[in-house]
């Protein structure tokens, strides 16, 4: 089996469990507001119990050591994603998109956490890291796809159910194409297990990075649809943020990867400083707003995950699903934090401007923390997360 044809069904496979599996709610969540089926402070939770599943599947995926442990997270996430899309056609209110959304987070981050570690062996193991870190251009695609669906359904005059259903045979489509060529684990060596990062490396400081960076991020990530929706009252026109959303990443992705080697930590902090701007610029509140938040946000979100993992790797080269397992958990306790936030935003001021505000001003103190040296703080300290130890 060729390298490019496991990287690029490697690529497929996050299209579809990050994609649709992880982000169908942002172009979902305008209709169901719509639909009468939540408000956007229930939006808020629903997208916080997507990031506590995400956050539990990461820290399992951290004890997935043998092959076949690592075969069976793969699987069942991939699986998983299609049948709980199909699930949630069915689901009508609160509670039920709230446990069906709490899986798919479980899912996805054992289907990321997987499929980051193995592509990234494999890319080490041939000497191309540079196309193995094209892997992450993958969810920017399935982002632009969920959100070009959701435009057709918008203009056929299809409901959430509908759109939950065509989500459902995409996914589906995608994971029967991909199955056959998706890299297999192998039974690493004993040396390997044994040589994890030791304290000092960094790694604590760049999971509080992580942290800073889900909180800031996902706030546009998951309301832009909603927020162009309220912009543009409802029209087709709102439906374009979120393909171009995704577009924009993985274009980053594909920028990020032309770098020169050896400037990671001064591109990672670049790419939370355009995102802090983007997060700014949505508080403008109108088309142009809009616009340069998809941009500036948009284009570094999956670049800065690049980033991240390609600074672990530097950082600790022998730990590469011990330390995907561990910072994916970080970013998604963050990611986690962000929506809670939008929630209490909500409730309080009626809008989410505070939230917005403080979430820029996270990823301006991530950048700044990128750069400092001798700063180490315990990984995750900023939630309380397990560290393991192999």
């Amino acid at each position: 089996m060729s390298l490019f044809a496991q990287l690029l069904a490697s690529a497929v496979a996050l299209m579809m469990a990050m994609g649709i599996g992880r982000f169908a709610l942002t172009p979902q969540l305008p209709r169901l507001i719509a639909e009468g089926q939540l408000d956007l402070t229930a939006g808020g939770l629903i997208a916080a119990a997507n990031y506590l599943g995400y956050f539990l599947g990461a820290v399992d995926g951290m004890f997935a050591r043998q092959p076949s442990q690592v075969r069976l997270r793969l699987h069942a996430g991939l699986w998983l994603c299609v049948l709980l899309t199909l699930a949630s056609a069915a689901a009508d209110g609160f509670w039920s998109h709230l446990l069906l959304r709490f899986g798919t987070g479980i899912a996805s981050a054992w289907v990321l956490v997987m499929i980051t570690s193995l592509t990234q062996q494999l890319a080490n193991a041939h000497g191309c890291q540079r196309q193995g870190a094209l892997v992450f251009a993958g969810p920017g695609a399935g982002i632009a796809l969920t959100g070009l669906l959701a435009l057709v359904a918008h203009l056929l005059g299809l409901g959430s159910s509908a759109l939950w259903l065509i989500y459902a045979v995409a996914a589906l489509v995608m994971l029967l194409a991909v199955l056959p060529w998706l890299p297999r684990a192998v039974q690493p060596s004993a040396g390997v297990i044994n040589q994890g990062p030791t304290r000092g490396t960094g790694i604590g400081r760049l999971g509080l990075v992580y942290a800073l960076y889900g909180i800031g991020y996902i706030l546009p990530a998951t309301f832009l649809s909603q927020m162009a929706s309220h912009q543009f009252h409802g029209q087709w026109q709102a439906d374009l943020f979120w393909p171009a959303f995704g577009l924009a990443a993985a274009l980053g992705v594909l920028v990020v990867g032309l770098r020169r080697p050896r400037r990671t930590a001064a591109w990672l902090s670049a790419t939370l400083w355009l995102q802090g701007l983007g997060v700014l610029a949505c508080l403008l509140g109108d088309g142009l707003g809009l616009a340069l938040g998809v941009l500036l946000c948009g284009g570094p979100f999956l670049a800065c995950m690049q980033l991240v993992m390609q600074r672990s790797r530097e950082l600790a080269p022998h730990a590469t699903q011990r330390n995907a397992g561990l910072l994916t958990a970080c970013f998604a306790l963050g990611q986690l934090s962000g929506p809670l936030l939008a929630a209490v935003s909500s409730h309080v001021s009626g809008g989410l401007q505070p939230a917005l505000i403080l979430a820029a001003m996270g990823l301006g103190v991530a950048g700044v923390l990128v750069l400092m040296k001798g700063l180490n703080p315990p990984l995750c300290a900023v939630a309380g997360a397990p560290t393991v130890q192999r």
